[in-house]
């Protein structure tokens, strides 16, 4: 069974909350899922200047380590949030110097 990190629409319109969830990847969105490992509330309450989630950091390493693969979204979280280390994109190495090569330094002809 593959398992997938994603998250999970809940709350009404205009007040949305999301739950990081451990899911078999066939299921729809919302379907019941293994595990819930945290919450993400992307809304800001009066005098609150930061975002919070709260997680449960041991249960997500695990889930990775068993071979769960995130959604793309739930690998920004965990980026940000410092679980998953943060690796260069293609835009990044595409963009670095290249190292000289061989080829490109001419060889003396005997």
């Amino acid at each position: 069974m593959a398992v997938r990190l994603r998250m999970a629409v809940h709350g009404v319109r205009n007040s949305r909350i999301f739950h990081i969830v451990a899911v078999n990847q066939r299921q729809r969105r919302n379907a019941k899922p293994i595990e819930l490992l945290g919450v993400y509330d992307p809304r800001l309450k009066p005098g609150e200047s930061t975002k919070t989630i709260q997680w449960s950091v041991q249960r997500i390493q695990y889930w990775l380590n068993v071979g769960a693969t995130p959604s793309k979204t739930v690998t920004k979280l965990l980026h940000m949030g410092g679980i998953l280390p943060s690796q260069r994109t293609e835009s990044e190495t595409l963009s670095s110097p290249a190292s000289p090569s061989s080829e490109a330094t001419p060889q003396p002809s005997a």
